[in-house]
């Protein structure tokens, strides 16, 4: 991770995350126009002059505030500070320079780091408002004029983040790194376990639910390889989500979801398998991710010596659509069975690349229907003449036949069984296409 990395910083609704969607390329970070919708830091990857680097949005500064929440985002801010290569002073030139700015900027001249001021919300072309000089006053050098709505300026902008970059190493590294969703409704522990894994107050953790918005990435490295942990926002009942930025949240979840190789699907033990839990791991199945199970909150679960197993057999029964998933019981604000998540994650994540060679299906499609006979209709009897597999994550068959009709759903889920029975495949969905003879794979 030799990226050279640029945070974003400034007070609260200056149009940070505008100009980090705008320099990414993606609508990654929420925007809303409501001081602190962001929370956390969200990272992004962008490109200026064939340089690639990581972006990072920050929470607005408040530098004096009694808000737990604010405090927390001006913490979240600092370890983004701490970490970058160099840093985007964002201000803004309709409010000219405030009491807030002239203490963030003090607090950034301590940080010794490399600062570019940028002046944004400069919409207009041409005639430079006058408004803009007063920004000299921060003492930051000469500051750079851009609209984050607009994109002005934004070239400008990278030119002089580009001045404070390393020298550029030959170094390209191989990209083995799996992207793991942690999913679940709200209060489940996700940020808790995430924290837990890095070992630091990556995440803002809090009791009041919808305290994470974004989806937020997060590097991980150890002896089992390497990740990037996806903290999602918690997904509850569409009744239940009311404002735009929850809608926002819920949104970004879903795709986080999408981009993810392995989804983590969080369960709280002390309230067991919810309705809500159903739809969030149904999404994950849905979308043909590889799925671990976890049960959390298991330190707070009076125990005696089947409990494990009636929990276990609780969630076979309401998830019944996804019994491939492992389920592991854990406690994120303990770390009990935490490390066992790296063997768990690699593991489907392999099973869900799993290749199988035309020839093998071929013979254990050719067993499963001398066990079992293929279904007739109307004295029509279903002829299947070859399996093959056109992808993968999740596992992806073709199987054609005579009659797409006669292929009755339970045939088609004994033949899965069949598959999963001979080659594992556990933690990852299968998908299995009936063509007719003669279409096309």
């Amino acid at each position: 991770m030799a990226k050279p990395i640029v945070a974003i910083v400034g007070r609260p609704n200056v149009g940070k995350s505008m100009l980090f969607n705008k320099l990414t390329g993606k609508r990654l970070s929420i925007v809303e126009d409501t001081p602190g919708v962001t929370r956390d830091r969200i990272y992004g990857e962008s490109e200026w002059c064939g340089r690639k680097f990581t972006l990072v949005d920050t929470g607005g500064i408040e530098p004096r505030t009694d808000s737990q929440i604010l405090t927390f985002m001006r913490e979240q801010a600092q370890i983004a500070i701490e970490n970058a290569t160099v840093i985007v002073f964002l201000t803004d030139i309709k409010s000219g320079v405030t009491a807030s700015d002239q203490e963030v900027a003090a607090m950034l001249l301590r940080s010794g780091k490399p600062v570019v001021l940028a002046v944004n919300k400069a919409d207009s072309v041409g005639r430079v408002d006058p408004d803009f000089y007063e920004f000299y006053n921060l003492g930051m050098g000469d500051p750079i004029a851009v609209s984050a709505v607009h994109g002005h300026g934004t070239g400008d902008l990278l030119d002089a983040c580009l001045a404070h970059f390393p020298e550029e190493t030959d170094e390209e590294e191989e990209d083995d790194t799996i992207k793991v969703a942690i999913i679940g409704k709200p209060n489940v522990g996700k940020s808790s376990l995430t924290n837990t894994i890095l070992g630091h107050e990556r995440v803002i953790v809090s009791d009041i639910a919808g305290t994470t918005r974004d989806a937020i990435d997060s590097y991980f490295e150890n002896e089992h390889g390497k990740y990037v942990f996806i903290d999602t926002a918690g997904m509850r009942k569409k009744s239940k989500v009311t404002e735009n930025i929850e809608r926002y949240s819920v949104l970004r979840s879903t795709l986080a979801v999408d981009r993810s190789d392995v989804c983590l699907i969080m369960i709280d033990a002390t309230e067991g398998v919810t309705e809500q839990d159903t739809k969030v791991a149904g999404c994950a199945h849905d979308a043909g991710k590889a799925c671990i199970i976890v049960v959390n909150k298991w330190d707070l679960v009076e125990k005696d010596g089947k409990t494990m197993d009636r929990m276990r057999e609780d969630i076979r029964r309401d998830l019944s659509y996804m019994p491939y998933a492992p389920i592991l019981f854990i406690s994120a604000a303990t770390g009990q069975r935490v490390n066992r998540l790296f063997e768990l994650i690699n593991y489907v994540n392999e099973q869900a690349s799993t290749r199988i060679t035309t020839g093998m299906l071929n013979n254990v499609l050719e067993d499963a229907q001398t066990r079992v006979q293929p279904p007739t209709d109307k004295g029509r009897r279903l002829k299947i003449y070859y399996m093959t597999q056109v992808g993968i994550r999740p596992p992806h068959f073709v199987i054609f036949c005579n009659d797409r009709q006669l292929f009755h759903f339970s045939y088609q889920r004994y033949l899965e069984n069949c598959i999963r029975n001979v080659f594992g495949l556990e933690g990852t969905p299968i998908k299995l296409t009936i063509r007719q003879k003669g279409e096309e794979v």
